[in-house]
């Protein structure tokens, strides 16, 4: 894994295209905290890598919210208020 500052990126991008080629992740900073991931991939890893991607990062979401919630003292909600919640939520919506 590479970390590549946003004016060196600007500056050299055929330098990170080089990593992305050689299967290495990059990891683009700016003002020294991390602020987006490259990886690379080819139309035949395309698919997986974008669900595996995907899976990823829903389940770090959920692994947020769960946190949160034992945070807030809500981890002990039955499924019934928490689909009366949804349904709460949803009519809001319209």
């Amino acid at each position: 894994m590479k970390f590549v500052t946003v004016r060196d990126f600007r500056i050299r991008p055929g330098e990170v295209w080089k990593n992305l080629e050689k299967d290495e992740e990059v990891i683009i900073t700016s003002n020294g905290k991390p602020i987006a991931m490259l990886t690379g991939i080819s139309d035949v890893t395309f698919d997986e890598t974008l669900e595996v991607f995907r899976r990823t990062k829903a389940e770090l979401a959920i692994s947020r919210m769960r946190k949160a919630a034992v945070k807030k003292g809500l981890s002990g909600i039955s499924r019934e208020e928490i689909e009366a919640e949804i349904k709460a939520v949803r009519k809001e919506r319209g």
